[in-house]
């Protein structure tokens, strides 16, 4: 007998690290889904990155002439912009031309005696700006600016990135949805059987008095800081993986983008802490509602 209580405290110690490590999995699998949907939104936008308009202009054009339409394309709000550099590049036409050339291994001034081939603004539009819609309300516009002779964009390529991002969000969506529930339910259910060895000590403290907010007090305080801690716990892994992934697969780190890796670091804490006092809430509270057949 003199050996139970100490059995008694390593068996609640065992329940509430079950709880740590159940907690810290689940919450590493909603992080390592996170990250997908981090590396999924850096890739959409470097494959939105690459659709440009390009801006033909009329033939003949002086310097100063070329000069105002740059600078009234860069002053254009829907022109994407980085922090080292602006969506808009000058293509002359003997550039043009030499493309044309190295491209198809067919030279045309042989038997041409001007080049066909017009000077040329190409921009690449802003992620926002990508609808059809738009690109065309952008494309009229352009054609507005004097000096400019034709716009021109792939409209085919818009029509079919957008239709098959929106099928990848879908799907993204609904795979969300479904792990952040299961998770749910994953944790809710494993502190509902960790608390469960505790209904008796609830129903003493009842019985001496003591009021419900201070029996809930710190089983809520320890939930929470369980809850940080499988966070804590889980990002850490992720941070692990991460990097071993970059320093592994070369092409890996274009996909990484460190603020957004930080910010999840920080939502799976929070989440873990909150998920964690709402699952603990709940258990006590059922557990302060029961009879005292009801606990046996």
């Amino acid at each position: 007998m003199a050996n139970y209580p100490r059995k008694k405290k390593i068996l609640g110690h065992f329940k509430f690290g079950s709880v740590l490590f159940s907690t810290t999995l689940s919450l590493f699998i909603v992080g390592l889904f996170g990250v997908i949907l981090i590396q999924a939104k850096t890739l959409t936008s470097m494959i939105r990155e690459n659709i440009e308009v390009q801006v033909f202009l009329e033939k003949n054009l002086e310097e100063a002439d070329l000069n105002s339409i740059q600078d009234n394309l860069t002053q254009r709000s829907f022109i994407l912009r980085k922090e080292d550099s602006l969506g808009v590049k000058f293509i002359s036409d003997e550039e043009a031309a030499a493309t044309f050339i190295e491209s198809t291994g067919e030279d045309f001034t042989e038997f041409l005696e001007d080049n066909p081939l017009r000077d040329s603004f190409v921009i690449s539009i802003a992620e926002e700006f990508q609808t059809t819609e738009q690109l065309e309300a952008i494309a009229a516009e352009l054609e507005a600016i004097p000096g400019v002779f034709e716009v021109s964009y792939m409209t085919d390529l818009v029509d079919s990135i957008n239709k098959n991002l929106l099928k990848v969000s879908i799907v993204l969506g609904g795979f969300i949805l479904i792990l952040i529930i299961t998770v749910v339910m994953l944790i809710n259910n494993t502190i509902r059987l960790a608390l469960f060895s505790q209904r008796f000590l609830i129903r003493s403290m009842q019985l001496v008095g003591a009021t419900r907010g201070f029996i809930r007090k710190p089983f809520l305080s320890r939930a929470f800081l369980f809850g940080l801690m499988a966070g804590a716990f889980a990002s850490v892994i992720l941070f692990v993986l991460v990097n071993y992934t970059q320093a592994n697969i070369e092409g890996f780190a274009m996909l990484q983008n460190s603020q957004l890796l930080y910010l999840l670091f920080a939502v799976l804490m929070v989440f873990g802490g909150i998920l964690s006092v709402l699952s603990t809430l709940r258990a006590v509270n059922k557990y302060l509602n029961m009879s005292l057949d009801e606990l046996y």
